[in-house]
């Protein structure tokens, strides 16, 4: 059992649905979808099958300074931008920076940088290579970001964990903050792929929605017409911090961090394991595992990418975790709305969980016009108050490779 309580003090985000966290919030609550036609040049060009996404919101250059952005791979000015919010939502506290750390994400890291090198390369030769292109390709290139923007000391870390990355940043921070490793962190993920290679790789294997002709109810998860998921983009953060510390420079805290945990499937690359039950075992861990009863749980923040086989392995899990109690619990699948941001998904996610909990308002599942007879669970398809009294939620996500990774949260 933890000795340490672990607090969230801040969160920042730029995604499909707003340019900073309260924006994307508001827009979830109302329904918004932010799945639209690309109009790229090359989705033409290229004969791209898939023709929608869902690109940030906000620009990056309309945040960055001129040259961030141009010595920064978008997966790094996502991440830069969502953690200086997160950053000056907490207060942008006095802190000594060798006990300050970053433990960030990313599913695929800087693949605009590494193909836009290729093609220079290929059409130019190596003297017009720039030589800033592997500092911006390292997947752990937005951790660095933040780490030197921010300044902190205690340790930059990245995970890749395919779509889990986010959420398990976010466990190994709970765990580096309870391990003494420093006071404050911040933790997330932040993903840019929205590029022809993986566009056309993701739909090679059947994984995307083609509904080219209506992106905005693509992403549909539970519903019995899903047919794969909206890829989507962006950087989301949060800042945690000892309860001791945080209330000793009069913080204002969203919410409590129960716990997380990380298991994986030994299955198969791409395909979940059709029972759930590592995915179950991660889920138990992150609340039993920390002192807490899964009867506390009040609210699930589903992985719910929207693909036929995905949606019912997931309920499987939870139904072996919870019972004929799954019922009563309200669950959001809010990738509905944003798309599904890859290793940045667990990260914006996190903060639809953290908010839930503290406006006690779990957000809509979109686009859920007949639900899945094989998926018998609450699917919350508008706004919905949650209970008064101490709540726990948690936040799943499952990635290729079979890795699992669950958060979860308190009221305060």
């Amino acid at each position: 059992m933890s000795s340490k309580r672990i607090v969230v003090t801040g969160i920042g985000a730029t995604s499909p649905l707003g340019g900073n966290a309260r924006d994307t919030w508001a827009a979830l609550l109302s329904g918004a979808s932010g799945a639209t036609t690309l109009e790229q040049e090359w989705v033409a060009k290229w004969e791209i099958p898939i023709t929608f996404a869902a690109q940030a919101k906000v620009p990056s250059s309309e945040v960055l300074e001129r040259i961030e952005t141009k010595r920064l791979d978008p997966s790094s000015q996502f991440a830069l931008t969502a953690a200086r919010e997160a950053w000056a939502d907490a207060g942008s506290p006095e802190v000594v920076p060798e006990r300050f750390g970053v433990d960030w994400a990313t599913g695929i890291g800087g693949v605009w940088t590494l193909l836009d090198a290729w093609d220079t390369l290929r059409e130019r030769g190596p003297r017009r290579v720039l030589p800033m292109t592997v500092p911006m390709l390292m997947p752990n290139g937005p951790a660095a970001a933040i780490e030197m923007s921010l300044g902190a000391r205690a340790g930059a870390r990245t995970v890749v964990s395919a779509c889990a990355s986010s959420t398990e940043s976010i466990a190994n921070a709970y765990d580096h903050l309870q391990a003494g490793y420093a006071d404050i962190i911040i933790a997330g993920g932040s993903e840019a792929a929205i590029h022809p290679l993986p566009i056309a790789s993701f739909a090679a294997m059947q994984a995307l929605s083609k509904r080219n002709d209506d992106p905005a109810t693509a992403s549909r998860p539970y519903d019995v017409t899903r047919d794969g998921f909206v890829l989507g983009e962006g950087g989301a953060a949060i800042v945690l911090e000892t309860e001791e510390h945080a209330l000793a420079r009069g913080a204002r805290i969203y919410a409590e961090v129960v716990g997380g945990a990380v298991t994986s499937d030994a299955y198969h690359i791409t395909a979940p394991d059709p029972e759930g039950s590592a995915a179950a075992r991660a889920m138990i861990a992150a609340v039993e595992g920390f002192g807490y009863s899964l009867s506390d749980v009040a609210h699930i923040n589903a992985h719910a990418t929207s693909t036929p086989v995905g949606d019912i392995a997931e309920y499987k899990a939870l139904r072996h975790v919870f019972g004929d109690s799954l019922a009563g619990i309200p669950v959001s699948a809010t990738k509905a709305s944003t798309g599904h941001l890859l290793g940045g998904a667990g990260g914006i996610e996190a903060i639809f969980t953290i908010l839930a909990l503290h406006e006690r308002t779990a957000p809509p599942t979109i686009n859920l016009t007949e639900q899945d007879p094989e998926i018998d669970m609450d699917v919350v398809t508008a706004p919905r108050t949650l209970p008064d009294g101490d709540l726990v939620a948690i936040s799943n996500s499952f990635g290729f490779g079979g890795h699992n990774a669950v958060v979860a949260f308190k009221t305060v």
